[in-house]
This record gives structure tokens, sequence and C-alpha cells, in this order.
């Protein structure tokens, strides 16, 4: 939300209440509590009347410290993310000086002026200096006025809806922390523009906008900087950033209503930052196994049946591009009755069985899609309108349109019974074989002018519902299946939603263009406190060329999941030549070859919030050539991926950071870093280096599924350690909740690569290195 007109003036009929002074301080639950004038306070007489703000300066948990304004103090509930669900809060706080201290993260305060500084053990990582926090009233409805000479837009009622009737003005609580020269912001969720936010306006508010815009399906209110430190603010509704770009040294952020919390989490590393983050808002599930296969759709509007699924699953099957989950996405159902969750029998006139046999024949796990939508034309309608299962309209009716589906209405995740109502359609779909849900949708809420079962506020719910609806089709999953058997294909998501994974980056078109848009979503989406990401190998819309559709499918397989999805065209690699399925199958096998490193990182992000896929910068922070890399990530600490986004006979770049990397693909190639490689890159061929140091632990060859006991017939591979220099690395369990099944070691002395098992047991077939 911009209140300014350049930088000194207001936008015309703007009023703005800055906190000045603290007039009182007093320490509150290990915290501090200050109370802050809007004006400067000289005598008695100026202190009638206000705004005053609360403002609560306090640590949750070690190396974080929170902010909470507060100007009226009836806070409706239901406003903040649920804090600590699956770790408790470590306690590490002390006052003195008027300063607070936490793990290494200072606030220090200053009464007259008002001024929060916050601070490391070596330097100031940013500040809230004087006239940075305050209350703004803007008119209800800005217009443009050509004799103010400003240019004040239009107040945009679906992005913050106004109640009616309207009011003379909205209330909001904006902050601001400097931006540092050379600082660097990064995050906000699922974003599809530049990777590095500055100078970028951005709404926390999901939208179905694809990824060609400036909406975003998982819009979280956290960033991440490149100066030690991330800001995350605890509200679930919208909230409005300008990042450097209107105020061109500052981060604001403004929420319509009375109170803002946000807290600043200092961490010696991007990575330790993200810990502390996760442990705030949760971490992610253990995932089985088999997700990190290979999964295939249907596609969209395309044509299926019974006999094309099994079709393209023979086809995979023959040229060695095994599927281990098969997806049935919209179709499944009949036409106009999405959502009814009962298989169209003119197509599967028996889907128990049929299920049964394909995943017999095939190996695979069955996917189909969702969503929370329910058509007016769908036999369970009636029977959800009459029990009340929907978000309702102020007077009392279902709240309806037509946009997706005739009439549809949406189920209400408030409402225990519409929960269990909703929960008992997708248990029977389990009974028939199912084994999870691609459950998409769950940004098109509406937020004006409807009522929830549980009063929750409209506005409050419309980025978490994606939350709630996930997290239902989760619990279900793992209550049938157990802890570690659960997974959904999920599109929309709020802070918090990282614990019911795994998402994909949305409709994409099938260009160049679209395949680094979805790159830079899953890195900003992992830079935000989420481990996995997916995207729709070869693009949703269109039907890519065959060398786009080549990088791709490198690209894919070398993501945390890996889904082979379109609209009005199949994805199976021979429609786009059989030298496409060659390819794909090379690149299936490492993946199925790598899972014991893979798995590995997938059990230590269940504990530690560390992602797997990770910008660069992640990793290498002292290197400034990586803080603006976008299309080219490290897959967990060892492997540096560079998907090619160029026409084959032009010459791909990419950078190498410091040290003697070896090409995964051709370990005969080291490069000496840092080093930009420009280079020819053959169809068939995708750059993966591993990092200097590494140890990987890599399964038997042809084992034609991701799921397999990872402590047999292992390959150790050791990658360029000194002389002196030791490394470890685990092999995990079969499933990731169990203890490691071993611990390998290995060590360089006298020019000689020792390798050997200092815990558990495994079988090292041979040591290359």
């Amino acid at each position: 939300m911009r209140f300014n007109d350049g930088f000194w003036l207001l936008k015309h009929g703007v009023k703005a209440y800055y906190g000045l002074q603290v007039t009182q301080t007093k320490e509150v639950d290990g915290g501090l509590q200050l109370l802050v004038a809007s004006k400067n306070i000289r005598h008695r007489g100026d202190t009638l009347g206000g705004p005053v703000l609360t403002v609560t300066v306090h640590s949750p948990t070690e190396g974080v410290i929170g902010v909470k304004i507060d100007h009226f103090v009836h806070t409706p509930p239901n406003t903040t993310i649920p804090l600590f669900p699956d770790d408790k809060p470590i306690s590490n706080s002390s006052i003195a000086d008027a300063s607070l201290v936490s793990g290494g993260l200072t606030a220090q305060i200053t009464t007259n002026p008002y001024t929060i500084t916050f601070k490391s053990p070596t330097r100031t990582l940013t500040f809230a200096g004087p006239k940075h926090q305050g209350v703004f009233d803007v008119p209800a409805r800005w217009t443009t006025s050509s004799a103010s000479n400003s240019s004040c837009l239009t107040h945009d009622p679906s992005s913050n809806p106004l109640p009616t009737p309207t009011p003379e003005t909205v209330r909001y609580i904006n902050s601001e922390l400097n931006l540092s020269p050379g600082e660097l912001i990064y995050g906000f969720g699922e974003q599809f523009g530049a990777f590095v936010k500055n100078g970028q306006a951005i709404k926390i508010w999901n939208q179905d906008g694809g990824t060609s815009s400036e909406q975003t399906y998982k819009s979280i209110p956290f960033y991440l900087t490149n100066r030690n430190y991330g800001v995350f603010v605890n509200n679930t509704g919208e909230v409005e950033f300008e990042v450097g770009s209107e105020k061109v040294s500052r981060v604001g952020a403004a929420i319509a209503g009375n109170s803002l919390e946000y807290f600043v989490i200092y961490g010696e590393s991007p990575l330790d930052i993200l810990e502390k983050y996760t442990r705030m808002t949760g971490r992610p599930a253990l995932l089985p196994q088999w997700t990190f296969g290979l999964w295939l759709s249907t596609s969209f509007l395309t044509d299926y049946s019974s006999e094309t699924v099994s079709k393209f699953l023979q086809g995979m099957t023959d040229r060695d591009c095994n599927v281990r989950v098969f997806h049935l996405d919209c179709f499944w159902m009949k036409t106009y009755e999405w959502c009814s969750f009962t298989f169209d029998p003119e197509f599967f006139p028996d889907p128990k069985a049929y299920l049964s046999e394909i995943k017999e024949k095939y190996g695979v796990q069955i996917c189909v899609w969702i969503n929370p939508y329910i058509s007016q034309l769908s036999p369970i309608f009636q029977e959800g309108a009459e029990g009340g299962y929907f978000i309702k309209r102020t007077d009392g009716t279902p709240w309806q349109w037509d946009l997706w589906q005739p009439g549809l209405a949406i189920v209400d995740v408030t409402n225990p019974a519409a929960c269990k109502w909703y929960a008992a359609k997708l248990e029977a779909l389990m009974d028939l074989g199912v084994d999870c849900f691609k459950t998409d949708f769950g940004e098109r809420i509406p937020h004006a002018n409807v009522v929830y079962h549980n009063g929750a506020d409209p506005m409050k719910m419309h980025n978490y519902y994606a939350v709630v609806y996930n997290e239902l089709v989760f619990d279900l999953i793992k209550k049938r299946k157990g802890e570690g058997e659960a997974v959904v294909f999920a599109r929309s998501a709020a802070a918090g939603g990282q614990r019911f994974p795994v998402h994909w980056g949305g409709d994409c078109e099938s260009t160049w263009e679209a395949m680094a848009e979805a790159m830079r979503g899953a890195l900003s989406l992992t830079a935000s406190g989420f481990a996995f990401a997916s995207h729709d190998i070869g693009g949703f819309e269109g039907h890519p060329d065959p060398q786009i559709y080549q990088r791709w499918v490198a690209f894919g397989l070398f993501s945390s999941h890996s889904r082979l999805h379109g609209s009005s065209s199949y994805r199976v690699p021979w429609i786009y030549g059989e030298d496409a399925a060659k390819s794909m199958s090379k690149f299936v096998e490492a993946k199925h070859r790598l899972m014991p490193y893979l798995y590995n990182l997938a059990v230590q992000a269940h504990s530690n919030g560390h992602p797997l896929q990770r910008a660069m910068f992640l990793e290498f922070l002292d290197d400034r050539n990586t803080h603006t890399l976008d299309r080219q990530f490290m897959l967990g600490p060892s492997l540096l991926v560079a998907p090619v986004f160029v026409d084959q006979a032009e010459e791909h770049e990419y950078y190498i950071p410091a040290g003697r990397w070896t090409s995964f693909f051709h370990p005969e190639r080291v490069v000496e870093g840092p080093v930009w490689i420009k280079e020819i890159v053959p169809i068939d061929e995708l750059p993966v280096w591993v990092r200097p140091g590494s140890i990987l632990c890599l399964g038997p060859e042809k084992m034609g599924r991701p799921d397999y006991d990872y402590s047999k017939g292992l390959e150790v591979r050791v990658y360029e350690l000194a002389e002196g220099q030791a490394v470890e690395t685990q092999i995990p369990g079969s499933k990731g909740d169990a203890p490691s099944v071993a611990t390998i070691r290995a060590e360089k002395k006298n020019g000689q690569i020792n390798v050997e098992t200092i815990a558990g047991n495994c079988e090292i077939k041979n040591v290359v290195g």
C-alpha cells in the first residue's frame, strides 16, 4: 500500500499518525511493552487524545524478535498464523538497557525519537527509524485527480474489498524496515517475476493468475535477505509489501486493521534462518519414497479412458520411463459434475477392479484430481446444501458462482460436519484404490459478504483457506496409510502450508519463458519455508516444441518431484519423438539412483526445514555472484543443476562457485571455479556438477523405481577431498521416521580415499573417488 506522494508528501486525503516518542516502558512476559505517542509529548496536556500505539517487543524463540504494533486492542481472533505446530520454542532471551537480546539478535530501542535497531554480534542488520511505524487513514475510494498532480489509483475492491456501507476511510497499520546498500530481498512465497524482489510491490493475496503474471497461488508474508536475517509478518490476511518501491531504502508492510505483528529472524546463514522460521510455522511432513518417482497425468482437456491409461503406462514401461504415480485429471468425473467424487461409468465402468489391475501390472500409485468446489449439477450438491456444508452469503444461502462449474459452492472448512462429510467422499475413493489426491484450486475463495460456520473473518480466511483445505485431505490420507505415507499434490498454500507437501507451480505456458517462470516460482517458494517444489513438465498451456519438452524433462527430473502434465495435449515422451523417450529414461534412471541422497535430504527437511531445491545464495552467501542467479540451483548441498533455457544451437551460460567441481554425468570432466561456463549442451544432456568435498551414495542400476532398500548395493562416490578432510553421509531407512540405517564416512589420508561404515550396516558394492 502506497501512502506517499514521493518521499515528503502524503497522497491526497491520506492522514498519517506516526509513532514518534515512547512515553512508557515496562517489562511483560520477558519482553518490553512500549506506549508510543503519535506526537511529541512536552507536558501532560499533550497526552490528551491519540492515536497511541502499544508496541510489544518480545522473543518467541531463540534468534527471533517480534514486534507487535496495536492501535485499538480489540483485535479480532483468527487473524494470526498458528505458531510452533511441530517444534517447541527455544527460550533464550534477556533484557538490559532498553534492549532485548535473543540468540545473537539484539533489538535496541530509543525512546525519543522512537526507533528499534536490530543487530547481530557483528553489525546492524536493519532498523525501524523515526516515522517508520504508524497508523494511516486512507480514503475508502481513491480517484485520479488531475488537480492534485498525484496519480492515486482507484482502490481495488477485488484485492481489499470494503464493507457495506462503505466507510469514509480505511485504517491501516504500516511498518517499515531499512534496506541497506547492496541488500537484496527474496521470497514472499511462489513469485514468478524477478527473483530479487527489490523494487516490487507485493500483495500477500492468493489468486489464480497463472505463472505469467504478478499474481500467485502461494502468497507467504515472509522474506529473506542477503544480510543474515528474514522477516515474517504474522497475519493470515492481505499484507501489502513495498520492497524498496515506495521508499527505495525501506521495506514497508501494511495491513488494513488495527494490529500488525512481525518477527525479525537472525541466522548465521540463510539455511539457519529457514530453520528458525519453519520451527515457528511448521516443518514439512515426511513423504513416502514413491512420491519421488515419475508422475504421469492424463492431462486436462484430453480424451481418455481406461484403455488410454493402460496404453500410456505400457508405453512408458516399454521405454524404461517407469511411472510410479499415475494421475487422473478432472475428467475421471462426468462433465458439469465437479466435484461428484464418482468415476464416470462411461469410461470407468468398474473403477475398483481397473485401478487394482493397473496398480498390480505397472506398479503405480493412483492420484485423482479434486477441489473444494461442488457444482450445483453434482449429485451431492443438495446433500451439501441441506447439511449446511458450504460457505454462505450473509442472507444464509450458499455462496455460488459460475466461473469454474455451473453454480458451484465451496465447502466450508471451518465447519467440522462439512469436513467430515468431505473426507467421507475421499475415503470412499481410497476404498476403490486411490492413494493420494491432487488438491487443486483453493485460491478463488470469496471474501466479501460471506459467512463462515465458525465466524471467521472472510478476509483472513481467503489465504488461509488453502492451508486448512490441504490439511484436511493430508490428514485423511495419513489416517488411512500411516505416518510418512501421506502426500497431496497441491496448488494453493499460505504460511504454514509447507507442512502438507507437495506443491506444484500452477498453470504455465509451454515456452522457454514459462520454464524460467516455473524455476523462479520454485526458488522463491523454497526460500519461503517450503522444502519441495514441482511444476508441469513441458508446460500446461499449449503444445511444447520437442526441444523445450526435452529440456523441461531434464529440469523436472532434477526437481524434488517430477510430474508430466498438460492441458489440451498429452505429455508422454514418444509424442515428441523417440529420442525424447531415450533421454527421459536416462534422467529417470539418474533420479532413481540418487534416491539415497535425495531421500536423506527429505528426512533432514522434516527435521530442520531445509529445502531440497535451493537458490544458489542459500549455499554460497559469501559469493556475491550467486545472489542474483535464478536459472540454476543447488539440489541439496552437493549438486549444482543448470537447466538449459536456449535453443540447442545457442551457448548455455551458468556459474560455478569456487573449488574443483566434477560433472555428475561425465566424471572425467573437472572445472576449477569460480568460473562462468558457456557451452553448447547436447539435447539429451543436463549440466549437473558435484561440489568438492561431497560424498554421494548411489543405489543400484536399473531398479525401475525410487522406493527400494537404500542400504543394499551402494556405489559410494567421493569428490575432491582435500588431504586430511573427512566427510560423512547417512543412509535413510525405508521410512523417514526410522533411524538412519547407516552412516558412511570418507577420509583422504596420504593421497588415498578410505571409506567405512561407522554406524549401522549397509552393503557397499564399490567406491569411486
